[in-house]
């Protein structure tokens, strides 16, 4: 697969093949099993000082959180924290990168591992996933597309290596001609190309137009952009220098015929030393350089990049175009990519980012609570007038809850009350069950969004249904005390999780003025967002339920936690709202 970088240069992906990708998935699965393997029987070994401690009810949760993260962050860590290689992916050779060559971040990452949940169908078989291999283009399955990735061969030494160039003695220079810029205009013209990349498009194109004028006499434009001609002018006249000074170095010696083999000879040194610091980079990140060695790196990767168009020109051995692809690819990565990109606070995500993706997708926020509550309404009539076939479609346990409701408050038993040593694990089920349906409700609507109605109306008709069953037996109030303290941020959080899947959705169906694959890769980055809002939420809300609504305390201080919740929800609104009119106006 081919990728135009920011400097008009060509770069190819090989795309790893099927093989290596199931063999990669393998290797996964097996460290993952045997991760939580260890977890359980570390666990086993240390039960009898849990029970000696009477902790045993936060050691379990402990436990069954750690496995859940084992199962859910797994791809999503390693992809998304080592330049999309999981363990597996390292060992087959092979590496995620986004559609523009950059490194994944951990947002596009959980996008793609989250979307297995529709690779894996029907029933886990994951025939989905292996269709979409099979059939799509580029062998992307579904989260690749959301995602915007691809699956790529991973470099190796020996795609560092390149055929034995000429010796010293034999080293000519290329005859391409006098440089036609006198030494100022090439200094401004070097200016302004290293500055492109910090300019803001207006200012761009207006500097751009001025000096490809102030240059017209000597290099006129043959109808390019003044942009796109201003580049190509700049690593023409670089290349002539070059070839220049290595004329006086050389001179006296005799030419050899093959230009292609005296243009290696000539830059292969600098070839290795622009790859040396561009790996040192890619590890250190352009954060920790000064602005001088960051201009520096700016001009050596242009002139790298030109030297990769130029060895295509001579029809240099493919042994050095696939090399100088490898290091331009990893001078890309280190100028535009990860590593370069400044993180974003803990603070700063859980106030300004998910507040103000919050507020932007408010309509569909409204559309999932649409299709919560008008199958909740149904399923609460339907209860209500025909109570007997609650048994026919409610879990027995549920029912044998309401049937022994009355007794259980008549004793002073709330719903679900749960003995003190057995809360945190309680909170932990709650927690992990709630979030594995915000997933599968984000994951869903890639099924064009109807995966995702169907999720929130099946949850909606169930949450109705049980209301209605209670009520028949006269305890409306008191499963509704149980459901206050943690119900306002809950269901807050599914209906979040429904809009993301709705985004997701739509982009499919109604793509608007995009292409519908852009149009996906750009609604599943906003769409992650939704998520890690309503995972945030969903954890305060769980913590709630397993530690406040499952426990013994006053009816007063349940309702005031969801009160308190309400107040939560409203000051984020209103700070996604301000956050959200900061960002346009920026």
């Amino acid at each position: 697969m081919s990728v135009e970088t920011p400097e008009h240069v060509t770069l190819e992906f090989e795309l790893a093949g099927f093989g290596s990708r199931l063999a990669a998935a393998a290797y996964d699965f097996i460290i993952q099993a045997a991760l939580i393997l260890v977890v359980v029987f570390a666990s086993a070994l240390i039960a009898p000082r849990i029970f000696a401690t009477g902790s045993v009810g936060w050691i379990t949760a402990i436990l069954g959180v750690v496995v859940f993260a084992v199962i859910w962050g797994y791809g999503t860590l390693f992809e998304g924290l080592t330049a999309g290689r999981t363990p597996g992916k390292r060992r087959l050779g092979i590496r995620v990168v986004t559609d523009t060559g950059h490194p994944v971040t951990l947002g596009v990452a959980a996008v793609r591992n989250l979307l297995r949940i529709v690779d894996a169908q029907p029933l886990g078989s994951h025939v989905i996933g292996l269709l979409m291999l099979f059939f799509q283009r580029h062998s992307r399955r579904l989260g690749d597309l959301v995602a915007g990735t691809m699956v790529v061969r991973d470099e190796t030494e020996a795609a560092f290596t390149i055929p034995s160039a000429a010796t010293s003695e034999t080293v000519q220079a290329i005859d391409l001609g006098a440089p036609v810029l006198a030494d100022a205009q090439y200094q401004l013209l070097e200016r302004l190309v290293n500055r492109l990349g910090t300019l803001e498009r207006p200012a761009r194109k207006r500097l751009a137009t001025e000096i490809a004028q102030r240059l017209a006499q000597q290099a006129p434009n043959d109808g390019r952009d003044p942009e796109t001609f201003l580049v190509a002018l700049y690593e023409s006249e670089l290349a002539k220098r070059q070839a220049k000074a290595a004329t006086r170095s050389g001179a006296g010696g005799t030419k050899t015929s093959g230009t292609a083999e005296r243009f290696v000879a000539l830059r292969q040194s600098s070839w290795e030393s622009f790859r040396a610091h561009a790996t040192d980079l890619l590890q250190r990140g352009l954060s920790n350089a000064n602005s001088a060695a960051i201009v520096a790196f700016a001009r050596d990767y242009r002139a790298v990049a030109a030297d990769l168009a130029r060895a295509r020109t001579y029809g240099a051995d493919p042994r050095v175009i696939a090399y100088l692809e490898r290091i331009v690819g990893t001078g890309h990565n280190a100028l535009y990519g990860l590593s370069g990109v400044r993180r974003v606070p803990l603070r700063g995500l859980l106030l300004r980012q998910l507040p103000a993706a919050v507020y932007e997708s408010r309509r569909l926020v409204l559309t999932a609570f649409l299709c919560f509550l008008l199958p909740g309404i149904a399923g609460y009539t339907l209860i209500r007038e025909r109570p007997a076939i609650a048994a026919e479609i409610l879990p027995f346990g549920i029912v044998a809850r309401a049937e022994a409701g009355a007794e259980n408050r008549a004793s002073g038993r709330g719903y679900a009350e749960a003995p003190s040593p057995y809360l945190p694990i309680f909170a932990s089920s709650v927690i992990t069950n709630n979030v594995q349906v915000a997933f599968s409700a984000f994951a869903l609507g890639a099924l064009a969004g109807v995966g995702t109605m169907i999720v929130l109306a099946f949850n909606g008709l169930f949450f109705g249904s049980v209301l209605a069953l209670f009520a028949n037996y006269g305890l409306a109030d008191w499963i509704l005390t149980f459901v206050a303290a943690h119900g306002v941020l809950e269901l807050t959080a599914i209906f979040i999780a429904g809009a993301a899947g709705l985004s997701v959705g739509r982009a499919i169906v109604v793509p608007g003025d995009l292409a519908r694959r852009d149009a996906l890769i750009v609604h599943g980055r906003m769409a992650i967002k939704l998520v890690g809002a309503s995972a945030f939420l969903l954890i305060l809300a769980g913590l709630l339920e397993g530690f406040l609504s499952a426990s013994d305390a006053p009816a007063a201080i349940k309702l005031g936690a969801s009160a308190a919740s309400a107040v939560l929800l409203v000051l984020l609104y209103a700070q996604g709202r301000r956050a959200s009119a900061e960002a346009t106006t920026a």
